[in-house]
């Protein structure tokens, strides 16, 4: 076990800075007056060079690249805002919208994973059913419909008939309604799908007819075997998608005006602030590496027939 760790460790280590450089490097080629306040276009070229002296443009790429490496992991610096807020750390800037992203990522989560999972579980039990029927038709129309014309129908008939405000607002609870049940839809339909897919899978496997031809009885094979086993492969993903709330969704965070980090990455490409886009791409990548280390473990955790170690002569 302990060696299985160390190894996706160091593999998700190498991943992330493969990355960092990658997200770096490309950034680098952009415009350089992202790097410069909005009167780039009024400064001379003297005020230029020695911006460019003190934010260490002008030296090469690798080097750059070194010293952000070096203040990265010994202060845990990802340099400055230039555009968003002037001369402000970007770690602070997504600091204050991290929260607010992280409430409305929890709160969908704790929605679609149990109606995700009710619904897989009520579409698999009753398979061929009325609810597998009505399951199956929500999750083709999720899959085949974009999210966006759900998004702005939620949006539009929340408001024309229910009355609910279109945009957010801190000072109005209701206005978070909307948003949620647009980031819920989505995660409801995933989790049926994918329960549903592994319940009918383990179902037809050996040890269940085998369980039948005993008289084991149905519920107990279902709840205490099909589901339970169904379960293993769907709890890998959990972590990564507690992570991935704290980034928030760009496009609803855009439509619905929420202040949260999907809208920031938006913003600081407006405004062409390239410190601060650098710092979001990466630290949405990296939440995803560790989303999915995370979730590896924790499902050679549940799962003792999971082989964490290749034995001797094996392949």
């Amino acid at each position: 076990m302990v060696w299985y760790i160390i190894k996706r460790i160091l593999r998700s280590l190498l991943t992330m800075f493969v990355i960092i450089c990658i997200v770096f490097l490309l950034l680098r080629m952009m415009p350089i007056e992202g790097y410069f306040p909005g009167q780039y276009e009024r400064m001379t070229q003297e005020q230029l060079d020695v911006s460019i002296r003190r934010l260490g443009l002008d030296k090469p790429v690798t080097e750059q690249l070194f010293i952000f490496f070096r203040n990265l992991i010994v202060d845990g610096d990802m340099g400055v805002s230039q555009r968003y807020h002037y001369n402000v750390p970007v770690l602070e800037i997504i600091g204050r919208k991290a929260p607010i992203s992280l409430k409305f990522g929890l709160i969908s989560l704790a929605i679609s994973m149990p109606l995700g999972y009710g619904l897989g579980i009520l579409m698999a039990r009753k398979k061929g059913g009325a609810w597998d029927k009505i399951g199956t038709g929500y999750i083709v129309a999720m899959q085949a419909i974009p999210f966006a014309v759900f998004a702005i129908l939620i949006q539009f008939y929340s408001a024309s008939v229910l009355g609910l405000p279109m945009l957010y607002s801190e000072d109005r609870w209701i206005s978070m309604i909307a948003p949620v049940i647009m980031l819920s839809i989505g995660g409801i339909a995933g989790n049926a799908l994918w329960l549903r897919r592994f319940m009918v899978d383990e179902s037809n496997r050996d040890y269940i007819k085998l369980a039948r031809s005993k008289g084991v009885p149905n519920s107990a094979i279902f709840f205490r075997h099909v589901f339970r086993n169904a379960m293993v492969p769907m709890v890998q993903g959990i972590p990564g998608s507690i992570l991935f709330a704290i980034v928030g969704s760009i496009y609803i965070e855009s439509l619905c005006s929420i202040p949260g980090t999907g809208g920031l990455l938006v913003d600081a490409i407006k405004r062409q602030d390239n410190s601060l886009v650098q710092a979001l791409v990466i630290i949405y990548a990296l939440l995803g590496i560790f989303g999915l280390l995370l979730g590896d473990l924790l499902m050679a955790m549940v799962d003792p027939r999971i082989k964490l170690v290749k034995k001797e002569g094996g392949r």
